[in-house]
């Protein structure tokens, strides 16, 4: 199968030689100003063989959406990819990797200590009714246990 040159960069990447669990750095655009936003793959799951079901992946979309700001001010979105494999975070003017992995260490372990789901209503979420709490936490859980392997990003030949 041929593939053809996109303009979105994951779609560029091979998923088929990638293994996840891994933080990958997926691009970097600088402004007119100066500043710089960096935006990291971050594979929960490996692409192709398993997916993150929808519930416990828009939960945990909430909690580490919230908890990551407690870390860092530098975050300028994470969400939730379509294919249900991991996230993307973008961070502004932030070109620590090592401090990324830390950041999102500490916003899984936040998500394992959660009580709740915030904003997890009508008034605050498009889809109120699909939420997992445990779900949510039990995929943070297997990211966290596998932090070892977030540097990682390709399979070994």
């Amino acid at each position: 199968m041929t593939k053809d040159k996109t303009n979105v960069e994951s779609f560029d990447l091979d998923h088929t030689k990638v293994a996840a669990p891994y933080v990958r750095l997926a691009g970097v655009k600088v402004g007119q100003h100066g500043d710089e936003v960096r935006k990291y793959d971050i594979r929960l799951k490996q692409p192709n063989i398993e997916h993150m079901e929808m519930p416990a992946l828009h939960s945990l979309e909430h909690l580490m959406a919230d908890r990551i700001r407690n870390h860092t001010d530098q975050v300028v979105d994470l969400s939730p990819m379509g294919c249900q494999t991991g996230f993307y975070l973008s961070m502004i003017n932030h070109d620590n990797y090592d401090e990324v992995l830390d950041i999102l260490a500490k916003t899984a372990q936040d998500v394992l200590d959660a009580t709740a789901v915030p904003a997890c209503n009508e008034v605050q979420c498009g889809w109120a009714a699909s939420h997992s709490l445990q779900g949510a936490q039990a995929l943070a859980k297997e990211f966290l246990d596998k932090k070892d392997e977030w540097r990682q990003v390709f399979k070994a030949e």
